[in-house]
């Protein structure tokens, strides 16, 4: 992999994406796809560039938990990542693997909170996402070089639209010519993205963590739905390209957070404390199965591919032995969420079979009354 181009531009060095993007890519290098190697852009503070730099690019993620029901516990040693840059400080250089004809991809995760502007944003060192994105691309259309695909993984919908309209109010804020407005339009392919991993982070004990500063763990279970195929993106068994992310998003909502919110109200009052503990349960991992195949699963059978097997996959990844994902925090914001992720599956089962849910219904019935 030493001698593979850098080929992605990626804003945002943290657990989540080092466990995810960067293994995909990894992994397809691996297997000959020659995807090519990534730059990573610090926007926040700490010190993960410096340690990505000290370990030439190289750290390692444990996977662990059940995949069809066999304990998984290994270790991957990850050299996709080539260098990082501090955005404050390297900005420049930053703008310099821009006008690379190398590069074919930008990809990020900043939280949604990186989905706004700031007043009076600087073009000579840009502070929001979408305004170094549009550095980015200016220097790049500057250079008379091909446009990039762009493929976010926050967790907003639909990211990729979102974060081209951020872009383009940017670029008229700064009052940039119609000619770069058009080409991010025309050329720049912006990509709706859906990501589904439990990244956990730092491991409490392993062999490695004396030694490599960057060590995280996650789930073996993990998801990449990307809208579009483009030519100039790559292959992986955890990479579905589909023409609409939508579906799948509608999936995972009403599926894995809808049985989520579900065990806030159903498991919090009996004192279990975490996911795993709830699910093990006879009473609540009973009461929880018979909620997501006989209620959720049956609304969206007919919206997505694959509701059932995707449900039976949330709840094994929700039985992960080595993952304490406590409902203390599942909780946080629950009115709304309940909004979200169950008041809909109630009401597209009352239309669809003519009857209420009972199992929804006992759970929504306080938030009617109130």
């Amino acid at each position: 992999m030493e001698g593979l181009p850098e080929t992605i531009l990626q804003f945002g060095g943290g657990n989540f994406l080092r466990a995810f993007v960067d293994v995909f890519v990894h992994e397809a290098n691996a297997a000959g796809e020659r995807v090519g190697r990534i730059v990573v852009v610090q926007s926040t503070e700490g010190n993960r560039a410096a340690l990505l730099n000290a370990q030439d690019g190289t750290y390692h993620v444990v996977f662990r938990g059940l995949a069809n029901g066999v304990a998984i516990d290994r270790t991957l040693a990850v050299r996709s990542i080539s260098r990082a840059l501090i955005a404050k400080s390297e900005w420049s250089k930053v703008v310099h693997v821009a006008r690379s004809p190398a590069l074919r991809m930008v990809v990020s995760n900043t939280t949604e909170a990186g989905y706004s502007l700031v007043d009076d944003d600087d073009p000579d060192m840009p502070l929001s996402f979408p305004a170094r994105l549009l550095c980015v691309l200016n220097a790049r259309y500057r250079a008379g070089l091909p446009g990039l695909s762009v493929l976010p993984c926050e967790l907003v919908e639909p990211n990729g639209e979102l974060l081209r309209e951020l872009v383009l109010a940017q670029a008229q804020a700064w009052g940039l010519d119609a000619g770069l407005q058009g080409w991010i339009r025309r050329d720049v392919r912006w990509v709706n993205t859906l990501v589904d991993r439990i990244v956990s982070g730092r491991p409490d004990s392993h062999p490695l963590l004396a030694s490599d500063g960057l060590l995280t763990a996650a789930e073996p279970f993990a998801l990449w739905v990307v809208e579009a195929r483009a030519e100039d993106l790559f292959e992986h068994p955890s990479v579905r390209y589909v023409p609409d992310v939508r579906p799948y998003a509608l999936r995972k909502v009403r599926i894995l957070n809808g049985a989520h919110t579900s065990l806030v109200c159903k498991a919090g009052p009996s004192g279990l404390r975490t996911v795993r503990e709830a699910v093990g349960d006879p009473a609540v991992g009973g009461w929880l199965r018979r909620l997501v195949f006989e209620e959720i699963v049956p609304t969206l059978e007919h919206v997505v591919e694959d509701a059932r097997p995707f449900a039976e996959q949330v709840l094994e990844r929700f039985a992960n032995p080595f993952l304490d994902h406590r409902l203390e925090d599942i909780a946080l914001h629950h009115d709304e969420k309940v909004k979200v992720r169950l008041a809909p599956t109630y009401e597209a089962f009352l239309k669809a079979f003519g009857r209420p849910p009972e199992l929804l219904g006992e759970i929504l019935a306080p938030y009617r009354d109130a």
